[in-house]
């Protein structure tokens, strides 16, 4: 089973980061359970995305910024095109990167104290740093396999721990329900589940795993594990946060206080171990998205060993302790990742559901009906969702 494991763990590492854990902590503080079908919606539209990705990935054996330039054929909306999704991908995972560091740093001020805290970025940097420059892929993907385990069973855990109830759950999840307030906590959760980079970084992936038509079975299979397996980790954090007595919170390590109950204060380790792990995956997936997406735009075809691939993901986690270690508030550089990304994700959605339709490109393995009328729906939601954040960031809406 390990052995067909693949690229939807990284994939489903990269969105659980500390902004994932943040927004369902959030929601589930704000609005109980009642969010769980945003969540559910999220993952059923990333897992969509993401297997239409992996899908271009095997057949063509190209990523998705190989088949943008190579299917725009006017220049100047190539070039455009081509530098949005340079500017939101390079310097938006830039500006993330500080985050998921940051996320990291909490997770080890709960299991070491804050004594050294001014050194855990330099740490997680470092830890970041090795297992890129010296691993390949494969050993990307054990390391992730254990991360993803590790986080799943302490989030998991901790919900389990709090003792829900299953029906008012189960009520969250399948009868939607918009409570007073909670629109941007809404477009929080679909926008930090359904991102733009991890198209990029799924179907780059894919052809370092697997090179034949034949396995695209497998990595179909892997894609919807992988993500369901990442969407049931974000909700049982909801779900744990619903359960906080009090409601105070003013961090993620704040969650710990739903456990507190029966675990005293070990409750803080499993959460600092969620918390470690799900900030070390994205410090690792940010830089390595970013490299792929600059390897295709420019046209390197350069591996992962080689000087140009190395010198874009060591700037972004360069960029990221920068931030972090120096005090630097990269909140504007964020701003602008959102609108850029609120930009990106319909039209890359719109691009992928186009070329994946494509007959000359696809052959049989194109589009069926069903997976057109979700791809339209979910562009549909794309747009409308991407509207709200800018004009959020904007301050108009």
């Amino acid at each position: 089973m390990f052995k067909k494991i693949g690229p939807g763990v990284l994939v489903a590492a990269a969105f659980i980061g500390p902004g994932t854990v943040t927004a369902c902590t959030l929601a589930g503080v704000g609005y109980g359970y009642a969010l769980l079908w945003a969540m559910l919606l999220s993952i059923i539209a990333t897992i969509v995305l993401q297997e239409m990705s992996a899908r271009l990935g095997v057949i063509t054996q190209n990523g998705l910024a190989d088949a943008i330039k190579n299917e725009l054929k006017t220049p100047w909306i190539r070039i455009i095109l081509i530098g949005i999704v340079l500017a939101a991908i390079v310097i938006g995972n830039a500006a993330y990167e500080a985050g998921n560091i940051g996320g990291a740093t909490l997770g080890m001020d709960a299991l070491f104290g804050t004594e050294y805290s001014s050194y855990y970025p330099l740490v997680i940097g470092g830890l970041a740093f090795i297992l890129l420059f010296f691993g390949n892929y494969k050993t990307l993907e054990k390391v992730f396999v254990t991360l993803v385990l590790v986080m799943s069973l302490s989030f998991i855990l901790t919900a389990v721990i709090t003792k829900p109830n299953i029906l008012e759950i189960l009520k969250g999840m399948f009868v939607p329900t918009v409570p007073k307030g909670s629109i941007l906590m809404i477009i929080a959760l679909v926008g930090t589940t359904v991102v733009p980079y991890n198209l990029f970084l799924h179907a780059s992936l894919v052809k370092e795993k697997w090179k034949n038509k034949q396995d695209l079975q497998t990595a179909r299979k892997d894609t919807i594990i992988s993500i369901a397996l990442g969407g049931m980790v974000s909700m049982a954090i909801v779900i744990a946060a619903a359960a906080i007595p009090g409601k105070e919170v003013t961090n993620v390590m704040d969650l710990a206080k739903g456990l507190e109950p029966l675990y005293g204060d070990t409750a803080k380790y499993f959460m600092g171990i969620g918390l470690f792990a799900a900030g070390v995956t994205s410090a690792i997936t940010a830089p390595l998205a970013a490299a792929y997406v600059a390897n295709s735009c420019f046209g390197w075809n350069a591996g992962m060993k080689e000087y140009k691939f190395r010198i874009v993901w060591m700037l972004i986690l360069g960029l990221g302790i920068f931030f972090l270690s120096f005090g630097i508030n990269p909140i504007e550089i964020i701003k602008f990742a959102q609108v850029a990304n609120g930009i990106l994700l319909p039209v890359i959605a719109i691009f992928l559901l186009w070329i994946v339709n494509k007959s000359s490109i696809m052959g049989k393995y194109r589009n069926t009906k069903m997976q057109n009328i979700l791809g339209l729906v979910i562009i549909v939601l794309a747009v409308v969702l991407g509207a709200k954040s800018i004009f959020k960031v904007l301050g108009l809406f």
